[in-house]
């Protein structure tokens, strides 16, 4: 699917490290306008962001919504079941219709594919004016949660470069993104996962085709991976539409849950990042989650900050 990629955020690839190094100077610089004061400038005044969603959604759907107010403009929030993607009418002809209308699109979906056909179709000559797409998450990346850990790992340690990242779990869409983000951003990425819920070979020369030089590393041993981490990043083992195989998942990563005695192969500095809805005693403990190590719930909000500068750069 053709669209102009730095007129949208779609996947953390589409931008280089400039402008993501931009979008979170802007994030920090927004967050710390709005702690000082209480407000932010009103960089889009008179804007209206759209959002549809077909997943369920808490912090994408709050933050979104809360930051677009706060830089002065409008969200309006969009159900799956009044929209109907290629149910009710074709997706193109709804991207052409919102492009006439909103000032920018935010869409939290299962495939990538209709993301990019939202901005595909956005976008002139398609459409009579552009307006900028924001996937808000789909099955194959989640660019505004990597985003946000970043901005999050960025206020906790300052410098990133050269800093190493574990994830440990399923090689889903956000251990996808924030591989990117950390071949962005110089970081070192390790992926530990049974053998198979490993990124595909695909993914993996997707991935290093988009960030060249990347230190990306794979293993099954979780102990392994986080024995010089900075950061232990984990996710839910039992993603939305795979609640079938919650049963089998859950014997398969026997032995990945991020806890007490897994951080103590970490280095002493090491935090744990969780992108939410966590699962307390599945993939993290609870003791761990609520503990000094945790940056859980800072990352959660920073969603709102990373979202802010990212619609900034594209709306304002």
């Amino acid at each position: 699917m053709n669209y102009a990629p730095l007129h949208h955020f779609l996947q953390l690839s589409d931008w280089p490290a400039e402008k993501l190094h931009a979008t979170l100077d802007l994030a920090a610089k927004l967050k710390s306008e709005l702690l000082a004061t209480g407000r932010n400038a009103p960089l889009l005044a008179g804007k209206t962001l759209a959002m549809i969603f077909e997943k369920p959604s808490l912090r994408t759907r709050v933050s979104f919504s809360v930051a677009v107010t706060q830089l002065g403009g409008e969200a309006l929030v969009l159900r799956n079941d009044e929209v109907g993607l290629d149910t009710r009418e074709p997706t193109e002809d709804v991207a052409r219709v919102l492009a006439g209308m909103v000032d920018g699109l935010v869409i939290r979906t299962f495939e990538q594919g209709r993301a990019e056909k939202l901005a595909a179709f956005s976008s002139p000559p398609a459409a009579v004016r552009a307006i900028p797409v924001v996937n808000g998450l789909t099955d194959l990346c989640h660019p505004c949660q990597a985003l946000a850990d970043v901005l999050t790992l960025r206020e906790h340690f300052g410098a990133l470069k050269g800093r190493t990242l574990a994830f440990i779990g399923d090689g889903n869409n956000v251990a996808r993104s924030l591989a990117v983000a950390c071949g962005r951003f110089e970081m070192r990425f390790v992926l530990a996962t049974p053998t198979a819920y490993a990124l595909p070979g695909g993914d993996i020369d997707r991935i290093m085709s988009q960030v060249p030089g990347m230190d990306f590393q794979t293993t099954s041993d979780p102990v392994e991976a986080v024995r010089q981490a900075d950061c232990i990043v984990t996710d839910t083992w039992v993603s939305m539409g795979q609640e079938a195989e919650k049963a089998q998942r859950l014997s398969d990563f026997h032995g990945y849950r991020v806890d007490e005695q897994l951080m103590a192969h970490a280095p002493s500095h090491a935090v744990v990042l969780h992108c939410l809805p966590a699962y307390r005693g599945f993939e993290i403990s609870a003791s761990l989650l609520e503990s000094p190590r945790s940056l859980v719930f800072a990352e959660a909000h920073n969603r709102l900050h990373a979202q802010k500068a990212i619609l900034a750069m594209l709306m304002g």
